[in-house]
């Protein structure tokens, strides 16, 4: 209807203004008085039209609010409130220590008079920090769920922008709302993004908005109950202002799950999947070793996807094993074409990473394969057996060896390396780079150098990095020109089978070492 009104309206000032200037081409002269007339006459009319259009659609607006007003008290009249999440902490797995820290302050908000009659003030902000996908946002959504508290969700950038004042004022705004439902659960996800220090120098609009944000932290009254929970994975970034008691109150680290937890999270999420009785959920915890609870999540979601593409009533344990598969290694390349020459060297590339791994017992092999993954055209999958925390000068070195086993691998049989070790120098130099200005790891001491300090004293570090590097390489070679029969076999069953579970590659090295211990009697 209203689009049908707008098309009348364009459609009459259209042939009046034809009229008027067709009236400009009268020329007889007797009619010039009745010419004139006619023009003003038009004239008219188009103002009259323009003045109407214009009061009809400055009026038309209003009609909107009212039905969305409508519909709102309708909603609350339902009960569904979209501000306040279902969300619960037993819906959250995993994090039982920081749900314990949490609780104090759900019942300071919900049973605010106990903690009145002693003097304590509520906390004004939880600042969470650690590793995406851990569970931030999860738990700040718990809190407000836990306490029937109204959710104001934003992130950092949505504060960022090129115009002065329009961030300072977003950040009134939003505090705004929530003083008026207190009591309000402000969630700031990615706070890094207008919390940065602040320089000397600068006096940006990103400052704008982090002084407004700290203005409003400190601007709550003791009657306000209103929470900020922040969410970052840079805590080195944040301005110290920000950090500080009395605003962020309380700082709590969200890390990766270990091996209990992980089997926490797994129950959380396939709570609603049809699952196999054969699987076994610890298991699949200890394989999902250094994996966040977004990366079990999708892990659950897509053995589902799977056995639905198998016509599957229930989830079994392949579908599982594929996830995980598909989750560390990524998407199976199946019409990928490898050349012979190629499929050979990828052979004893991973053959080289596998052996160096069981002969320097670092990690339990789970898999060895070179059907391409992702940008792989091989891989090797470990379980550990137990969450470490530690890592000793020795185990380190160790972890580079397995890295660079399979270069190593490659310039024993073939003479010359290739382009496949590309992602295994990244994390062997990552490794010892930590090693050396991180760990004290090297032989600078017991030395720690800051990123700031890195380019002043690069050469030092660069010659301490070449010399771990060039040492593991050398060690890694040694190894394999030592156990060669036992590279040679692996490598052949893997060129034949193209995949290796663990317990295959563990009966083949018993194999290998049987024959070469009868050899070397006769």
């Amino acid at each position: 209807m209203k689009n049908r009104k707008i098309s009348i309206l364009c459609l009459s000032g259209i042939i009046l203004l034809s009229l008027l200037l067709l009236s400009s081409y009268l020329g007889d002269p007797p009619s010039i008085h009745l010419s004139n007339i006619f023009r003003i006459f038009l004239l008219l009319a188009c103002g009259s039209l323009f003045a109407f259009y214009m009061k009809w659609n400055d009026s038309s607006p209003e009609l909107e609010p009212v039905h969305i007003k409508s519909d709102k008290k309708e909603n609350d009249k339902k009960g569904d409130n979209p501000d306040r999440p279902p969300v619960r902490f037993k819906d959250v797995a995993g994090l039982e220590e920081v749900k314990e820290e949490l609780v104090e302050i759900i019942d300071f908000i919900n049973n605010p008079e106990k903690y009145y009659k002693m003097g304590a003030k509520i906390p004004k902000g939880i600042l969470f920090y650690g590793p995406p996908g851990t569970g931030k946002t999860l738990l700040a959504q718990a809190i407000a769920g836990e306490t029937n508290s109204a959710f104001f969700p934003a992130s950092g950038a949505e504060f960022v922008e090129k115009y002065v004042g329009v961030g300072a004022k977003r950040v009134r705004t939003l505090f705004e709302k929530a003083k008026k439902d207190a009591p309000s659960v402000i969630f700031i996800d990615e706070i890094d993004a207008i919390g940065a220090k602040r320089s000397t120098e600068s006096n940006n609009e990103k400052d704008q908005t982090l002084n407004q944000l700290l203005i409003e932290m400190d601007g709550f009254h003791s009657n306000q109950t209103v929470i900020v929970v922040g969410a970052t994975n840079r805590l080195d970034l944040l301005d110290e202002a920000l950090l500080r008691p009395g605003r962020f109150d309380r700082h709590m680290f969200i890390g990766n799950p270990d091996v209990r937890a992980r089997e926490e999270i797994l129950k959380v999420h396939i709570r609603n999947k049809p699952i196999d009785g054969k699987v076994d959920i610890k298991t699949l915890a200890k394989r999902t070793h250094g994996m966040s609870g977004a990366h079990l999540s999708n892990i659950a979601n897509e053995a589902a996807i799977l056995a639905v593409r198998n016509n599957k009533k229930v989830i079994g344990i392949e579908e599982f094993n594929q996830a995980i598969e598909k989750v560390m290694a990524g998407l199976q390349r199946k019409n990928a074409v490898v050349m012979e020459k190629e499929k050979r060297i990828v052979s004893y590339h991973e053959a080289g990473h596998a052996l160096i791994g069981k002969l320097l017992n670092t990690d339990f092999i789970a898999k060895v394969s070179i059907i391409p993954r992702g940008e792989a055209l091989g891989y090797v999958m470990y379980a550990p057996e137990e969450d470490r925390y530690l890592m000793t000068k020795s185990e380190l070195k160790n972890k580079v060896k397995v890295l660079l086993g399979g270069r190593a691998a490659e310039e024993i049989i073939f003479g010359e390396i290739s382009t496949g070790a590309r992602d295994d120098l990244k994390k062997a130099n990552a490794i010892v780079y930590q090693m050396v200005c991180e760990y004290g790891m090297s032989n600078l001491g017991n030395r720690v150098f800051e990123s700031s300090l890195v380019k002043n004293c690069y050469p030092m570090i660069d010659q301490e990095i070449k010399q771990i590097i060039d040492e593991c390489y050398q060690e890694a070679v040694q190894h394999l020109k030592n156990n060669l029969d036992i590279l040679e076999e692996v490598a052949k069953t893997l060129y034949d089978k193209e995949t290796l579970t663990g317990e295959e590659f563990e009966a083949l090295i018993k194999d290998s070492q049987k024959k070469t211990a009868c050899s070397l009697i006769t």
